[in-house]
């Protein structure tokens, strides 16, 4: 029996392309720090994803209400839980003129299983064959039932390259991607910018009003501010919180300051890449003495003037799959200093943490220094900027490191490749067979109440081992010059740039 799933039909109308009685204008977007590799395969950085998005076109995408629609797909059907036919958008090209086909598909995403250093691992580890049914249809065949994986498709792993591009390329494929979306590649500069231009004859161009897109990363939440209230960018994405009231009265100005999907946390060394992690690595009682040492609520409020939501979890509150029966748990100085000393720690015990050199970043890690050491912990900071993180990361060059995730509206999302015996970003190394067997039983069943029953077994694990240390629940704050409009709230994040223009 062929189980049948709706697909957005509205976006199989091909857009016509309106003739432009002048030159469309240019946007300059700033970010908060650098993007990492510029291919979707391997890039990890939120920031290159927001400029890839409106570069390299996915199978799907989500919509405001976080529901998956077709994107470079026109439609699909589950033949059966284990089989997905994806039908393509026809008369669609890559940038480089290739056409959008359904042996793209096949390469990319088998580029996404086999490229060295892929993140995408992971995304589509439940693929057991991909198959070109016809230029335009493709069956994916899936080893196990996986109710995720059609919303991987709506994310980097359903990302298309030209095969063409990608070939020729190689690992360079990054210093220049070939993609189809609605932008087309200019140029990178690292620390400056990131520039992308419209593509004129893209299918659906009549609803993309800029020529260019400039991507600035400025550290500096202050200077991102003063550039936006001067005029100098057109979007900060990522207003500090202490300044959402003066921005929402400001009108200069717009802001958007709307729920997201993922958290920021402190990912713990237990051994990536074999390094040798110590005792906060290893002993599980230093973690949870580091855990009751801080109070997620005070920074939060000291921090981030009550906008981001104290949470112990991997998902916000605002998630269907966050349990509210499971305690947040509560500060408790004389506890932490019993639990290092019953793991025979000398105290003040020392470890650096690894924090990014954004203000807001530095300021939470200095809040948590002055209370870890409360408890007995010498926490010195290790400052650098974003992309520098990641590379430490990579090599396992870190005791704990203060990091984002921007999330996934399905909590795997959150879960499995951070924490997933060998994930694509598993920086802490971590390895429960345990775990991998109940994040698997979680992805085979389409029953929300069985896949809760399931991950509260999986939260309460976390709490006990805290491989990771979540802090807070982040809400996106969105500034904008007054004259943008059509822009649309989405929760994971990114800036879509599809019906956003400059009023006229």
């Amino acid at each position: 029996m062929t189980i049948r799933y709706l697909a957005a039909a509205a976006l199989g109308l091909l857009a016509v392309q309106p003739a432009f009685a002048q030159e469309l204008p240019p946007l300059r977007v700033a970010f908060s720090e650098d993007a990492d590799a510029m291919d979707p395969t391997t890039g990890r950085a939120y920031v290159q994803r927001v400029a890839m998005l409106n570069m390299c076109d996915s199978l799907f995408t989500y919509n405001g209400k976080m529901e998956i629609v077709p994107r470079l797909a026109l439609s699909y059907e589950w033949a059966d839980p284990q089989t997905l036919v994806v039908k393509l958008r026809p008369n669609v090209t890559f940038h480089d003129g290739t056409p959008v086909d359904a042996a793209s598909v096949k390469y990319s995403i088998e580029r996404h299983a086999t490229f060295q250093g892929s993140a995408r691992r992971g995304d589509v580890s439940s693929v057991a064959s991909v198959e070109v049914v016809d230029p335009l249809t493709v069956r994916f065949r899936l080893k196990t039932p996986d109710v995720v994986f059609l919303s991987q498709l709506g994310v980097r792993a359903g990302v298309l390259v030209s095969p063409r591009a990608a070939e020729a390329a190689g690992r360079d494929f990054a210093l220049n991607p070939v993609c189809a979306g609605p932008y087309r590649w200019v140029e990178r500069v690292a620390q400056d910018r990131i520039v992308i231009e419209r593509v004129a004859n893209y299918w659906d161009a009549a609803n993309y009003h800029f020529s260019r897109v400039t991507f600035r990363p400025i550290p500096d939440s202050s200077v991102r501010l003063a550039n936006l209230r001067a005029g100098a960018v057109d979007v900060n994405m990522n207003i500090p919180p202490i300044e959402v009231d003066n921005v929402r009265k400001d009108q200069r100005l717009k802001l958007y300051s709307f729920d997201g999907i993922g958290y920021t946390g402190i990912t713990v060394n237990m051994g990536r890449n074999n390094t040798k992690p110590g005792p906060f690595g290893t002993d599980a009682r230093v973690r949870q003495a580091f855990d009751l040492a801080i109070d997620r609520e005070a920074i939060t409020n000291v921090v981030f003037n009550g906008v981001h939501a104290p949470n112990a979890y991997p998902v916000p509150p605002t998630s269907p799959f966050f349990d509210k029966a499971l305690p947040q748990p509560k500060r408790d100085v004389a506890r932490a200093r019993a639990l290092l000393a019953a793991a025979g720690v000398r105290t003040p015990f020392t470890v650096q943490l690894t924090v990014s050199n954004n203000p807001e970043n530095i300021q939470v890690a200095e809040v948590m220094q002055a209370m870890a050491a409360e408890a007995g912990f010498d926490l010195r900071l290790n400052t650098m900027e974003f992309v520098s993180t990641l590379a430490a990361a990579d090599k396992g060059d870190f005791a704990i490191w203060m990091v984002g995730w921007t999330g996934r509206p399905d909590v795997d999302g959150n879960l499995r490749d951070l924490l997933y015996t060998g994930g694509g970003t598993n920086y802490v190394g971590y390895s429960n067979p345990k775990l991998d067997t109940l994040l698997d039983q979680a992805r085979s069943t389409g029953d929300m109440a069985a896949r809760m029953g399931t991950y509260r077994q999986i939260y309460g694990m976390l709490r006990e081992e805290l491989p990771i240390i979540y802090l807070f629940s982040p809400r996106w704050n969105f500034g904008m010059a007054a004259k943008v409009e059509g822009f649309e709230p989405v929760a994971d994040g990114m800036l879509r740039l599809n019906g956003m223009r400059f009023a006229r």
